[in-house]
């Protein structure tokens, strides 16, 4: 359920409309699922409408949005910048389009992978245009982290580091993939869940996990931290928490990963993308998860982007339109 307040944050949130609170430690503004494609307007194999050109005019919007606003220290965009639509000798061109509506914004942009960025462009060519840092030689992974504050640090997963999309056929990641969809879906259509129950309906072509490389180096990052007493947002395309998502759109070893974050107590929020209709849980160890709703989905004249607070003990979510404000409360 997106939008619920606990009563200490409803408290915060009242002391913060007032002016009795702090100003944010700092702000950031937030988009997820862009998928341009000049194209004309279609539908999801669930027939829910997609709109590909008028989701560039929501960026546009929401650049512009936090550029008025004139406190946001940097944008994440969530992935899936064009769609899987969009006309392969368009592709290059099309990725190039929105990164730079996306670099009218007055301040850094982070930019994280989805399937439908892999279905136009490999990662060799994919990850250059999107400015994601390298780790040494190796320029494939979409892996890394960052620190605005002294206090905070942001960890950004690569969803399809295993993965049947974006690699070379031969690379073993993508052959580590194809044996896992060959294990756990029977159907000839990879992209399909019929048959599966429950969590196993992740285990679909549009879906990825970490690799144990990833896991390691997440597993440093999180030791780090914690040594460094800061507090860490998880960033994924691909949500980590059933509870926040459908049981299609998972990560498909969201449990061994959740099963390391929950080793430590810094990490406190997981934001992520892919499922379109947005989604909210507090996990178990009280690690809230907030799927963010997707622009493509938004009707001509409404919007889907936000931005989010952040406080010593509290973030705070403002969204436009579709997207719900959320607030995330936790100990310090």
């Amino acid at each position: 359920m997106i939008g619920v307040r606990s009563d200490f944050c409803m408290d915060l949130g009242n002391r913060l409309a007032n002016g009795q609170g702090k100003h944010p430690l700092f702000s950031f503004g937030v988009i997820s699922d862009v998928q341009y494609a000049d194209v004309p307007d279609g539908h999801s194999f669930l027939g829910v409408p997609r709109y590909y050109r008028h989701s560039i005019l929501v960026l546009q919007r929401a650049v512009k949005n936090w550029n008025d606003h004139k406190n946001l220290n940097f944008v994440i965009n969530f992935g899936d910048i064009i769609d899987g639509k969009c006309p392969k000798d368009q592709s290059l061109n099309a990725v190039k389009k929105v990164v730079s509506e996306l670099e009218n914004f007055h301040g850094p942009v982070y930019h994280m992978i989805g399937n439908h960025c892999l279905y136009n462009l490999p990662r060799d060519k994919l990850l250059p245009l999107l400015n994601i840092p390298n780790h040494g030689d190796d320029c494939t992974h979409a892996y890394y982290d960052f620190s605005p504050t002294l206090g905070y640090r942001f960890v950004v997963l690569d969803g399809y580091d295993i993965s049947a999309i974006g690699w070379p056929h031969d690379h073993p990641n993508r052959l580590e993939a194809l044996k896992i969809l060959s294990e756990k879906n029977p159907n000839s259509d990879k992209n399909s869940p019929e048959g599966l129950k429950g969590v196993d309906r992740r285990f679909v072509m549009f879906n990825g996990a970490v690799g144990n490389k990833q896991m390691e180096w997440l597993d440093n990052v999180l030791k780090d931290a914690t040594n460094m007493k800061q507090k860490v947002i998880i960033c994924c395309h691909v949500p980590l928490d059933p509870g926040a998502t459908s049981k299609t759109t998972l990560l498909w070893n969201y449990d061994q990963v959740m099963d390391l974050i929950h080793q430590y107590d810094c990490v406190k929020v997981c934001l992520s993308g892919h499922n379109h209709q947005g989604g909210y849980s507090v996990d178990s160890r009280g690690v809230h998860h907030r799927v963010l709703d997707a622009a493509l989905e938004c009707p001509p004249g409404t919007n889907a982007f936000g931005y989010i607070d952040v406080y010593d003990n509290m973030l705070s979510l403002v969204g436009t339109d579709r997207m719900k404000s959320t607030d995330f409360c936790f100990d310090f």
